[in-house]
């Protein structure tokens, strides 16, 4: 009977392969999609460890691993690139993460006081209003907007606790005196009347009470009100009307409230 050489001994068989999971089989046992499987091995965020000899995706308990990591750091609020900073040995140290998390909680966080601010005011007003349509409830939420794009939630804030302590009276009866003012300004520009004139001058004065009142001073605020009209000018006359004031109003009121400074300074 022969006996066998050791060096040329059989090949051993590994009787316990490490196991596997197919990219469909791996995306019902964790809840995510195929499609965000192969997008994290697309961006390199999760490359699967093997491949069936027609090229199916084959991952194996390290890949699992990794991807549990990658679902706890996005639970902490990381982005795809971040999460694949990190977990490749970039700068992203466990102390940032936290950092990075509290700052997008923060965030979160303002976002929703905001949200409860305009919706406070907006219930407030429709509990005052009388005949409120579905229409003019959307006007005021486009107009709130159009206010968060212009002004800093500071500025907001101001606004809010000044809008407060002048009252709703109050803010009817301004709201009421630009309805009268700006009409009355536009037509002075029609008829060509000098800003200098005593007329426009009166008109001007009521102006710069008016918007002196809303801004309280503050010269930021001012130029963010400015701003808002300069860019939002169109649109906000379609949801409001002939009510806007436009950028040659502007112009001809601070004309006069020139030539009003220039007479005090005499």
């Amino acid at each position: 009977m022969a006996m066998t050489s050791p060096h040329h001994a059989p090949p051993t068989v590994d009787r316990n392969p490490e196991p596997s999971w197919k990219v469909g089989e791996l995306a019902r046992r964790t809840g995510l999609t195929v499609r965000a499987l192969h997008h994290y091995d697309e961006i390199g965020l999760l490359t699967p460890s093997g491949r069936t000899p027609s090229g199916h995706r084959l991952y194996t308990r390290r890949d699992v691993e990794r991807l549990q990591q990658v679902q706890s750091l996005r639970l902490m609020g990381l982005s795809l690139d971040e999460v694949r900073r990190m977990l490749d040995g970039a700068s992203l140290s466990p102390r940032r993460v936290i950092d990075l998390h509290l700052a997008r909680l923060q965030e979160q966080i303002a976002a929703q006081h905001r949200l409860v601010e305009r919706l406070t005011a907006l219930a407030t007003h429709l509990d005052q209003a009388e005949g409120v349509s579905m229409d003019d409830l959307c006007r005021m939420i486009e107009a709130m907007t159009t206010m968060e794009k212009f002004f800093t939630p500071e500025q907001l804030d101001t606004l809010r606790q000044r809008r407060e302590g002048i009252g709703e009276d109050r803010i009817q009866q301004v709201q009421d005196e630009w309805a009268e003012l700006i009409p009355a300004v536009r037509a002075k520009i029609a008829a060509g009347v000098p800003a200098e004139s005593p007329e426009v001058l009166a008109l001007a004065k009521r102006w710069m009470a008016l918007a002196h009142e809303f801004t309280g001073g503050d010269p930021a605020i001012g130029t963010a009100v400015m701003t808002m009209y300069a860019q939002e000018g169109d649109t906000l006359r379609q949801q409001m009307g002939d009510r806007v004031p436009t950028a040659e109003m502007f112009a001809y009121i601070g004309k006069a409230n020139r030539a009003m400074k220039g007479a005090v300074g005499e």
